[in-house]
Protein backbone atom coordinates (compact mmCIF):
# COMPACT_ATOMS: atom_id res chain seq x y z
CA UNK A 1 0.00 0.00 0.00
CA UNK A 2 1.39 3.43 -0.84
CA UNK A 3 2.23 5.53 2.20
CA UNK A 4 -0.42 8.11 1.25
CA UNK A 5 -3.22 5.56 0.85
CA UNK A 6 -4.43 5.82 4.43
CA UNK A 7 -4.79 9.60 4.28
CA UNK A 8 -8.16 11.25 3.59
CA UNK A 9 -8.78 11.60 -0.13
CA UNK A 10 -5.93 9.24 -1.08
CA UNK A 11 -7.66 5.89 -0.49
CA UNK A 12 -10.03 6.09 -3.43
CA UNK A 13 -9.16 3.69 -6.21
CA UNK A 14 -6.43 1.32 -5.07
CA UNK A 15 -5.96 0.00 -8.60
CA UNK A 16 -3.74 1.62 -11.22
CA UNK A 17 -5.40 4.57 -12.99
CA UNK A 18 -7.66 3.58 -15.87
CA UNK A 19 -7.92 7.22 -17.03
CA UNK A 20 -4.17 7.61 -17.53
CA UNK A 21 -3.47 4.21 -19.11
CA UNK A 22 -3.64 5.33 -22.75
CA UNK A 23 -1.45 8.39 -22.15
CA UNK A 24 1.15 6.42 -20.20
CA UNK A 25 1.33 3.78 -22.91
CA UNK A 26 1.78 6.47 -25.57
CA UNK A 27 4.69 7.94 -23.62
CA UNK A 28 6.82 4.87 -24.33
CA UNK A 29 7.16 5.98 -27.95
CA UNK A 30 6.66 9.73 -27.57
CA UNK A 31 9.12 10.31 -24.70
CA UNK A 32 11.26 7.46 -23.31
CA UNK A 33 12.57 9.64 -20.46
CA UNK A 34 9.08 10.48 -19.16
CA UNK A 35 7.96 6.90 -19.73
CA UNK A 36 10.81 5.63 -17.54
CA UNK A 37 10.05 8.17 -14.82
CA UNK A 38 6.35 7.27 -14.87
CA UNK A 39 7.22 3.75 -13.71
CA UNK A 40 8.37 5.17 -10.36
CA UNK A 41 5.14 7.14 -9.80
CA UNK A 42 1.87 5.86 -8.35
CA UNK A 43 -1.07 6.56 -10.67
CA UNK A 44 -4.59 6.61 -9.22
CA UNK A 45 -8.06 7.70 -10.32
CA UNK A 46 -9.90 10.00 -7.93
CA UNK A 47 -12.63 12.60 -7.76
CA UNK A 48 -11.75 16.28 -8.10
CA UNK A 49 -8.96 17.90 -10.13
CA UNK A 50 -5.78 16.14 -11.25
CA UNK A 51 -3.13 16.74 -8.57
CA UNK A 52 0.24 15.42 -7.39
CA UNK A 53 1.42 14.81 -3.86
CA UNK A 54 4.80 13.24 -3.35
CA UNK A 55 5.01 10.44 -5.92
CA UNK A 56 1.24 9.85 -6.08
CA UNK A 57 -0.66 11.33 -9.04
CA UNK A 58 -4.47 11.43 -8.84
CA UNK A 59 -6.25 11.79 -12.16
CA UNK A 60 -9.61 13.55 -11.97
CA UNK A 61 -12.62 13.04 -14.27
CA UNK A 62 -11.60 16.05 -16.38
CA UNK A 63 -8.42 14.27 -17.47
CA UNK A 64 -10.42 11.72 -19.50
CA UNK A 65 -12.20 14.46 -21.49
CA UNK A 66 -8.94 15.76 -23.01
CA UNK A 67 -7.67 14.60 -26.41
CA UNK A 68 -4.86 12.04 -26.21
CA UNK A 69 -2.03 14.46 -27.10
CA UNK A 70 -3.07 16.79 -24.25
CA UNK A 71 -3.43 13.83 -21.88
CA UNK A 72 0.17 12.89 -22.67
CA UNK A 73 1.36 16.42 -21.92
CA UNK A 74 -0.66 16.71 -18.70
CA UNK A 75 0.52 13.29 -17.49
CA UNK A 76 4.09 14.39 -18.22
CA UNK A 77 3.46 17.58 -16.23
CA UNK A 78 2.55 15.59 -13.12
CA UNK A 79 5.27 13.00 -13.65
CA UNK A 80 7.80 15.85 -13.56
CA UNK A 81 6.21 17.27 -10.39
CA UNK A 82 6.84 13.88 -8.76
CA UNK A 83 10.27 13.30 -10.31
CA UNK A 84 11.62 16.74 -9.39
CA UNK A 85 10.34 16.22 -5.81
CA UNK A 86 8.27 19.38 -5.86
CA UNK A 87 5.99 18.33 -2.99
CA UNK A 88 8.91 17.79 -0.63
CA UNK A 89 10.79 20.88 -1.81
CA UNK A 90 7.69 23.03 -1.39
CA UNK A 91 7.29 21.76 2.18
CA UNK A 92 10.97 22.46 2.89
CA UNK A 93 10.68 26.02 1.57
CA UNK A 94 7.58 26.60 3.68
CA UNK A 95 9.49 25.41 6.75
CA UNK A 96 12.29 27.90 5.98
CA UNK A 97 10.04 30.94 5.46
CA UNK A 98 7.24 30.13 7.91
CA UNK A 99 4.36 32.60 7.77
CA UNK A 100 6.12 34.55 5.03
CA UNK A 101 5.83 31.68 2.55
CA UNK A 102 3.56 32.23 -0.49
CA UNK A 103 2.52 28.76 -1.73
CA UNK A 104 0.72 30.07 -4.82
CA UNK A 105 3.90 31.75 -6.09
CA UNK A 106 5.93 28.59 -5.49
CA UNK A 107 3.39 26.54 -7.46
CA UNK A 108 3.47 29.13 -10.26
CA UNK A 109 7.26 28.81 -10.45
CA UNK A 110 7.07 25.01 -10.54
CA UNK A 111 4.33 24.94 -13.19
CA UNK A 112 6.09 27.52 -15.38
CA UNK A 113 9.34 25.55 -15.48
CA UNK A 114 7.66 22.18 -16.09
CA UNK A 115 5.37 23.50 -18.82
CA UNK A 116 8.26 25.20 -20.62
CA UNK A 117 10.26 21.96 -20.53
CA UNK A 118 7.35 19.92 -21.89
CA UNK A 119 6.71 22.35 -24.74
CA UNK A 120 10.40 22.27 -25.67
CA UNK A 121 10.23 18.47 -25.61
CA UNK A 122 7.47 18.59 -28.22
CA UNK A 123 4.46 17.86 -26.03
CA UNK A 124 1.06 19.58 -26.04
CA UNK A 125 -0.66 21.07 -23.00
CA UNK A 126 -4.19 22.29 -22.38
CA UNK A 127 -4.12 25.95 -23.42
CA UNK A 128 -3.55 28.56 -22.18
CA UNK A 129 -0.54 27.32 -20.19
CA UNK A 130 1.76 29.14 -17.80
CA UNK A 131 5.34 29.04 -19.15
CA UNK A 132 8.72 30.14 -17.84
CA UNK A 133 9.43 32.53 -20.71
CA UNK A 134 5.97 34.08 -20.40
CA UNK A 135 6.34 34.51 -16.64
CA UNK A 136 9.80 36.07 -16.97
CA UNK A 137 8.50 38.46 -19.64
CA UNK A 138 5.62 39.51 -17.36
CA UNK A 139 7.89 40.07 -14.34
CA UNK A 140 11.18 41.28 -15.83
CA UNK A 141 10.21 42.45 -19.33
CA UNK A 142 12.92 40.19 -20.82
CA UNK A 143 12.35 36.99 -22.78
CA UNK A 144 15.45 34.75 -22.87
CA UNK A 145 15.51 31.69 -25.16
CA UNK A 146 13.51 28.88 -23.60
CA UNK A 147 16.36 26.36 -23.30
CA UNK A 148 18.63 29.04 -21.81
CA UNK A 149 15.96 30.00 -19.28
CA UNK A 150 15.47 26.36 -18.28
CA UNK A 151 19.22 26.01 -17.74
CA UNK A 152 19.34 29.13 -15.54
CA UNK A 153 16.20 29.00 -13.39
CA UNK A 154 15.19 26.43 -10.81
CA UNK A 155 11.95 26.62 -8.82
CA UNK A 156 13.48 27.95 -5.62
CA UNK A 157 15.41 30.72 -7.35
CA UNK A 158 12.39 31.69 -9.44
CA UNK A 159 10.22 31.78 -6.30
CA UNK A 160 12.69 34.13 -4.60
CA UNK A 161 12.57 36.34 -7.70
CA UNK A 162 8.77 36.48 -7.58
CA UNK A 163 8.75 37.33 -3.87
CA UNK A 164 11.51 39.94 -4.19
CA UNK A 165 9.02 42.79 -4.05
CA UNK A 166 5.28 43.35 -4.16
CA UNK A 167 5.38 44.45 -7.79
CA UNK A 168 6.87 41.17 -9.05
CA UNK A 169 4.42 39.10 -7.01
CA UNK A 170 1.45 41.08 -8.30
CA UNK A 171 2.63 40.86 -11.91
CA UNK A 172 3.17 37.10 -11.57
CA UNK A 173 -0.29 36.51 -10.11
CA UNK A 174 -1.99 38.64 -12.77
CA UNK A 175 -0.14 36.84 -15.59
CA UNK A 176 -0.88 33.41 -14.08
CA UNK A 177 -4.61 34.15 -13.87
CA UNK A 178 -4.61 35.04 -17.55
CA UNK A 179 -2.93 31.72 -18.35
CA UNK A 180 -5.50 29.63 -16.49
CA UNK A 181 -3.18 28.70 -13.63
CA UNK A 182 -4.71 26.36 -11.05
CA UNK A 183 -3.20 24.62 -8.03
CA UNK A 184 -2.24 21.05 -8.94
CA UNK A 185 0.49 20.34 -6.38
CA UNK A 186 0.15 19.51 -2.69
CA UNK A 187 3.00 19.83 -0.20
CA UNK A 188 4.04 16.86 1.90
CA UNK A 189 3.60 17.04 5.65
CA UNK A 190 6.42 16.50 8.16
CA UNK A 191 5.75 12.76 8.50
CA UNK A 192 5.82 12.19 4.76
CA UNK A 193 8.96 14.30 4.41
CA UNK A 194 10.75 12.18 7.03
CA UNK A 195 9.57 8.93 5.41
CA UNK A 196 10.64 10.06 1.94
CA UNK A 197 14.31 10.89 2.56
CA UNK A 198 15.61 7.66 0.98
CA UNK A 199 13.03 7.88 -1.82
CA UNK A 200 14.26 11.34 -2.78
CA UNK A 201 17.83 10.07 -2.86
CA UNK A 202 16.71 7.27 -5.19
CA UNK A 203 15.00 9.76 -7.52
CA UNK A 204 18.32 11.29 -8.44
CA UNK A 205 19.36 7.94 -9.85
CA UNK A 206 16.02 7.48 -11.62
CA UNK A 207 16.36 10.89 -13.27
CA UNK A 208 19.91 10.23 -14.44
CA UNK A 209 18.97 6.89 -16.04
CA UNK A 210 15.78 8.27 -17.59
CA UNK A 211 17.56 11.25 -19.16
CA UNK A 212 20.25 8.95 -20.53
CA UNK A 213 17.58 6.72 -22.12
CA UNK A 214 15.83 9.73 -23.65
CA UNK A 215 19.09 11.18 -24.93
CA UNK A 216 19.96 7.86 -26.58
CA UNK A 217 16.54 7.76 -28.26
CA UNK A 218 16.96 11.35 -29.47
CA UNK A 219 13.39 12.43 -28.73
CA UNK A 220 11.44 14.05 -25.95
CA UNK A 221 12.72 15.43 -22.68
CA UNK A 222 15.94 13.42 -22.74
CA UNK A 223 17.37 15.53 -25.58
CA UNK A 224 17.98 18.51 -23.26
CA UNK A 225 16.64 17.42 -19.87
CA UNK A 226 20.10 16.88 -18.36
CA UNK A 227 20.59 20.66 -18.63
CA UNK A 228 17.53 21.53 -16.51
CA UNK A 229 18.54 23.74 -13.60
CA UNK A 230 15.63 22.31 -11.59
CA UNK A 231 17.11 18.81 -11.44
CA UNK A 232 17.41 18.16 -7.69
CA UNK A 233 21.00 18.41 -6.45
CA UNK A 234 21.82 17.53 -2.84
CA UNK A 235 22.90 20.75 -1.15
CA UNK A 236 23.22 21.79 2.44
CA UNK A 237 20.88 24.76 2.97
CA UNK A 238 22.80 27.98 3.52
CA UNK A 239 21.15 28.47 6.91
CA UNK A 240 22.79 25.27 8.19
CA UNK A 241 26.18 26.36 6.84
CA UNK A 242 25.78 29.80 8.44
CA UNK A 243 24.91 28.30 11.82
CA UNK A 244 28.00 26.10 11.76
CA UNK A 245 30.29 28.97 10.79
CA UNK A 246 28.91 31.37 13.40
CA UNK A 247 28.87 28.68 16.09
CA UNK A 248 32.61 28.25 15.61
CA UNK A 249 33.16 32.01 15.53
CA UNK A 250 31.26 32.67 18.78
CA UNK A 251 32.72 29.84 20.85
CA UNK A 252 34.60 31.19 23.87
CA UNK A 253 38.32 30.79 23.22
CA UNK A 254 40.88 30.38 26.00
CA UNK A 255 43.41 33.23 26.19
CA UNK A 256 46.61 33.62 28.27
CA UNK A 257 45.91 35.09 31.71
CA UNK A 258 48.60 36.24 34.13
CA UNK A 259 46.12 35.98 36.98
CA UNK A 260 46.71 32.26 37.15
CA UNK A 261 49.77 30.12 36.43
CA UNK A 262 49.77 27.26 33.97
CA UNK A 263 49.44 23.77 35.47
CA UNK A 264 52.71 22.76 33.91
CA UNK A 265 54.43 25.70 35.65
CA UNK A 266 52.93 24.66 39.00
CA UNK A 267 54.38 21.18 38.57
CA UNK A 268 57.80 22.53 37.56
CA UNK A 269 57.78 25.03 40.43
CA UNK A 270 56.90 22.33 42.97
CA UNK A 271 59.69 20.12 41.64
CA UNK A 272 62.18 23.04 41.81
CA UNK A 273 61.22 23.73 45.43
CA UNK A 274 61.67 20.08 46.31
CA UNK A 275 65.06 19.93 44.60
CA UNK A 276 66.20 23.34 45.86
CA UNK A 277 66.80 24.54 42.28
CA UNK A 278 65.86 27.96 40.83
CA UNK A 279 62.18 28.54 40.12
CA UNK A 280 61.17 28.16 36.46
CA UNK A 281 60.14 31.14 34.33
CA UNK A 282 56.49 31.98 35.00
CA UNK A 283 54.02 30.57 32.47
CA UNK A 284 50.53 32.15 32.33
CA UNK A 285 47.53 29.89 32.35
CA UNK A 286 44.57 29.95 29.98
CA UNK A 287 41.21 31.49 30.85
CA UNK A 288 38.02 31.66 28.82
CA UNK A 289 37.05 35.11 27.62
CA UNK A 290 33.98 36.42 29.44
CA UNK A 291 32.88 39.07 26.90
CA UNK A 292 29.60 38.29 25.14
CA UNK A 293 30.04 37.50 21.43
CA UNK A 294 29.09 40.21 18.96
CA UNK A 295 27.72 39.52 15.45
CA UNK A 296 27.80 42.25 12.82
CA UNK A 297 25.54 42.23 9.74
CA UNK A 298 26.87 44.55 7.03
CA UNK A 299 24.29 45.40 4.36
CA UNK A 300 25.63 46.56 1.00
CA UNK A 301 23.06 49.18 -0.03
CA UNK A 302 24.23 49.08 -3.63
CA UNK A 303 23.63 45.32 -3.93
CA UNK A 304 20.61 43.89 -5.70
CA UNK A 305 19.24 41.91 -2.77
CA UNK A 306 15.56 41.05 -2.56
CA UNK A 307 13.47 41.57 0.55
CA UNK A 308 12.74 37.86 0.98
CA UNK A 309 16.38 36.83 1.31
CA UNK A 310 17.22 39.85 3.49
CA UNK A 311 14.36 38.97 5.84
CA UNK A 312 15.37 35.30 5.94
CA UNK A 313 19.03 36.12 6.60
CA UNK A 314 18.13 38.64 9.33
CA UNK A 315 15.77 36.15 11.00
CA UNK A 316 18.48 33.48 10.91
CA UNK A 317 21.04 35.86 12.44
CA UNK A 318 18.49 36.88 15.08
CA UNK A 319 17.91 33.24 16.00
CA UNK A 320 21.64 32.58 16.23
CA UNK A 321 22.13 35.69 18.38
CA UNK A 322 19.40 34.55 20.77
CA UNK A 323 20.81 31.04 21.09
CA UNK A 324 24.39 32.13 21.79
CA UNK A 325 23.43 35.24 23.82
CA UNK A 326 25.24 37.47 21.32
CA UNK A 327 24.62 41.11 20.51
CA UNK A 328 23.63 41.85 16.91
CA UNK A 329 24.68 45.02 15.08
CA UNK A 330 23.73 46.33 11.63
CA UNK A 331 26.04 48.40 9.44
CA UNK A 332 24.46 49.70 6.20
CA UNK A 333 27.14 50.91 3.82
CA UNK A 334 28.15 51.79 0.27
CA UNK A 335 31.49 53.61 0.04
CA UNK A 336 31.18 54.42 3.76
CA UNK A 337 29.11 53.28 6.73
CA UNK A 338 25.76 55.12 6.44
CA UNK A 339 23.72 53.50 9.21
CA UNK A 340 24.88 51.86 12.42
CA UNK A 341 22.38 50.43 14.85
CA UNK A 342 22.00 47.63 17.35
CA UNK A 343 19.32 45.08 16.51
CA UNK A 344 17.04 43.27 18.93
CA UNK A 345 17.25 39.56 17.97
CA UNK A 346 13.60 39.09 18.94
CA UNK A 347 12.28 41.75 16.54
CA UNK A 348 15.00 42.08 13.93
CA UNK A 349 12.65 41.75 10.94
CA UNK A 350 10.50 44.69 12.06
CA UNK A 351 13.56 46.84 12.72
CA UNK A 352 14.87 46.19 9.21
CA UNK A 353 11.54 47.12 7.64
CA UNK A 354 11.56 50.44 9.51
CA UNK A 355 15.02 51.44 8.25
CA UNK A 356 15.38 54.09 5.58
CA UNK A 357 18.26 52.52 3.67
CA UNK A 358 20.28 54.60 1.19
CA UNK A 359 20.03 53.59 -2.46
CA UNK A 360 22.63 53.40 -5.22
CA UNK A 361 26.20 54.54 -4.99
CA UNK A 362 29.43 52.58 -5.23
CA UNK A 363 30.83 49.95 -2.91
CA UNK A 364 33.94 49.89 -0.74
CA UNK A 365 34.28 47.15 1.87
CA UNK A 366 37.30 48.57 3.69
CA UNK A 367 35.39 51.12 5.87
CA UNK A 368 32.73 48.66 7.01
CA UNK A 369 35.31 45.97 7.78
CA UNK A 370 37.34 48.51 9.77
CA UNK A 371 34.23 49.45 11.75
CA UNK A 372 33.47 45.79 12.50
CA UNK A 373 37.04 45.37 13.77
CA UNK A 374 36.58 48.46 15.96
CA UNK A 375 33.41 46.92 17.39
CA UNK A 376 35.46 43.80 18.25
CA UNK A 377 33.03 41.63 16.33
CA UNK A 378 33.16 37.87 16.78
CA UNK A 379 32.11 37.49 13.14
CA UNK A 380 31.09 39.73 10.24
CA UNK A 381 28.38 38.71 7.75
CA UNK A 382 28.40 40.92 4.64
CA UNK A 383 25.27 40.79 2.47
CA UNK A 384 26.59 41.90 -0.92
CA UNK A 385 27.06 41.18 -4.61
CA UNK A 386 30.86 41.42 -4.10
CA UNK A 387 31.27 44.26 -6.59
CA UNK A 388 33.92 46.42 -4.93
CA UNK A 389 37.41 46.46 -3.36
CA UNK A 390 37.71 44.31 -0.24
CA UNK A 391 40.93 45.71 1.20
CA UNK A 392 43.37 43.70 3.37
CA UNK A 393 42.11 40.69 5.34
CA UNK A 394 40.98 41.53 8.89
CA UNK A 395 41.62 39.51 12.02
CA UNK A 396 38.06 38.26 12.34
CA UNK A 397 35.92 35.70 10.48
CA UNK A 398 34.17 37.20 7.43
CA UNK A 399 31.23 35.54 5.65
CA UNK A 400 30.26 36.96 2.25
CA UNK A 401 26.53 36.27 1.80
CA UNK A 402 25.80 36.66 -1.91
CA UNK A 403 22.31 36.46 -3.46
CA UNK A 404 23.15 34.31 -6.48
CA UNK A 405 25.22 31.23 -7.20
CA UNK A 406 27.24 32.86 -9.99
CA UNK A 407 31.00 32.69 -9.65
CA UNK A 408 32.07 35.75 -7.61
CA UNK A 409 35.45 37.46 -7.89
CA UNK A 410 38.20 36.21 -5.61
CA UNK A 411 37.79 38.03 -2.30
CA UNK A 412 41.18 36.95 -0.98
CA UNK A 413 39.73 36.09 2.43
CA UNK A 414 36.54 34.94 4.10
CA UNK A 415 34.00 32.37 2.99
CA UNK A 416 31.41 32.95 0.26
CA UNK A 417 27.90 31.72 1.15
CA UNK A 418 25.37 31.50 -1.69
CA UNK A 419 21.87 32.41 -0.46
CA UNK A 420 20.30 30.76 -3.55
CA UNK A 421 21.04 27.31 -2.04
Amino acid sequence: MPRNAARPGWNRGVAHSARATAALRALTEADPALAALSLWCTHRDADGPTVTRGTVIRYGPGFATLPLHEQIGLAGHHILHASLQHSARMAAMEARFGDGFAPDLWRMAADAIINEALLQAGHALPRPALTLTGLLRAVTGATPPAVQALAEWDVDRLYLKLTGDGTAAGQAREHARGQGFADDLEAEDETEAAEGEQTRADWRGHLARAMAAGQAAGIGLGVFGHRLADLPVPRTPWEVVLRRLLARATLPRPAPSHRRPARSWLALDAQARADGTPAPVFQPGLARTQAAPRLVLALDCSASIDAARLSLLAAELGGIARRCAASLHLLAFDTAVRIETRLDPARVAGQLRALDLPQGGGTDFAPVIARAVALRASALVVLTDLDGPTGPPPRLPVIWAVPRASAPPDTGFGLVLHLSH
